[in-house]
């Protein structure tokens, strides 16, 4: 008799901070927005009080275009959660967006073999439970 290996649920984000909060109330409303500081202009992600740059802790949410460039990727065929196991392989990348911040996320709508470096790329919205609303990011749609 053959058992089939019982997939948990995937890891969803918790944010504890109030700043992470207001980054996934953006996500759950379909918008991509990150800290902009007021100071020297200088995009962030991920959300913290003080600017990298100038040290401001002036700063306020703005939208992003959600088109940027794949910055480089990797392959997973070993997930580190068992919950990914069903997907594997897949690719986790790493997006540069027009606004200059770096995020993580997975591509969506295209075969693994047609990543490249600097691949046009724009972000789409994937509801992951109830409550939770993730950024993912595919090749930009003509």
């Amino acid at each position: 008799m053959s058992e089939e290996l019982a997939v948990e649920p995937k890891p969803l984000p918790k944010p504890g901070d109030p700043l992470h909060q207001q980054y996934w109330a953006f996500c759950n409303e379909e918008r991509l927005c990150f800290q902009k500081c007021t100071g020297c202009g200088l995009w962030r992600h991920v959300p913290r009080d003080m600017c990298a740059k100038c040290w401001s802790t002036d700063w306020e949410w703005v939208e992003s275009s959600g088109k940027g460039k794949l910055y480089t990727w990797t392959v997973v065929e070993r997930p580190m959660h068992p919950a990914f196991f069903p997907d594997v392989p897949y690719a986790s990348i790493i997006v540069e967006l027009e606004e200059g911040v770096r995020m993580v996320s997975m591509m969506r709508d295209l075969p693994m073999d047609e990543l490249k470096v600097d691949l046009p790329v724009e972000v789409l919205f994937e509801r992951a439970s109830d409550t939770v609303v993730l950024p993912y990011f595919r090749p930009v749609q003509k």
